[in-house]
């Protein structure tokens, strides 16, 4: 065996021995274990599990309820294409939340009727021999004529389009004409309900048609807008082809 010779500098004799251990230990001794701290950028952070009892969807299930017509209302509405006049007995909410309603018409059937089937509704009064008065022109009405709704309100043709040259003033900013509006433009007073009802049928007849669009709510009719003057020349003159008696075909 060959030995090292390993020269020392003149050192006291402790420092000497120690400094001999040293050099006789594997180098394997010096190595300290440690771990490995990876930098931020290497970390990977598991994303959260989310809890299959809980999801996006079940924060909305609870459909918005569709807004109804208070239990006993005077209602004109539609089954299989036909019109009625009837009262509203019930109303409940589906799971999707749409309104349906109970309704019984005038002749005394049933009906089970959808939300958007009631094209116009009335409330009716607290009073019992009121609410049969009412009930009994609602009837009425909706049995007129054009001809008997304008005499019954008191509104020609002529008087319908000094209403849209009101509504239409500032063509840029026509605004909206509701059936109370229309009445308190020609007669200056508040509408009462029934006249709030003939006044809308009344501004869905052809001749308010030449003056006026229709303006629909989730499918219901609510308001009528101002069409504007070129489409009125051109509506007047087809509308006057065929109505040459009416007063707005009148030179």
């Amino acid at each position: 065996l060959k030995v090292k010779t390993i020269i020392l500098l003149p050192l006291n004799i402790m420092f000497r021995a120690q400094f001999l251990v040293l050099c006789l230990l594997p180098a394997s001794s010096f190595v300290t274990s440690f771990q490995v701290i990876p930098s931020p950028k290497t970390l990977k952070f598991a994303s959260p599990k989310k809890s299959v009892l809980f999801s996006k969807k079940d924060e909305d299930d609870s459909p918005d309820l569709q807004r109804t017509f208070p239990v006993g209302s005077f209602v004109e509405f539609e089954e299989k294409s036909r019109v009625h006049i009837g009262t509203i007995e019930e109303s409940e909410h589906k799971s999707n939340g749409a309104a349906r309603y109970k309704v019984t018409g005038a002749e005394g059937k049933s009906f089970s009727i959808s939300h958007k089937d009631v094209h116009f509704a009335l409330n009716a009064p607290n009073s019992p021999n009121a609410a049969a008065k009412l009930f009994d022109e609602f009837q009425a009405a909706q049995l007129m004529s054009e001809e008997q709704i304008q005499k019954k309100l008191d509104i020609s043709p002529e008087l319908l389009e000094m209403a849209w040259e009101e509504s239409n003033e500032n063509e840029d900013e026509s605004i909206n004409l509701t059936p109370s509006r229309l009445i308190e433009l020609v007669h200056a007073h508040a509408a009462s309900a029934i006249e709030k009802y003939m006044a809308w049928r009344l501004l869905q007849t052809e001749s308010a048609h030449i003056f006026f669009k229709d303006i629909k709510d989730h499918g219901r009719i609510v308001s009528f807008k101002a069409k504007a003057r070129k489409a009125v020349d051109a509506a007047k003159q087809a509308f006057c082809m065929n109505h040459e008696d009416s007063e707005l075909c009148f030179v």
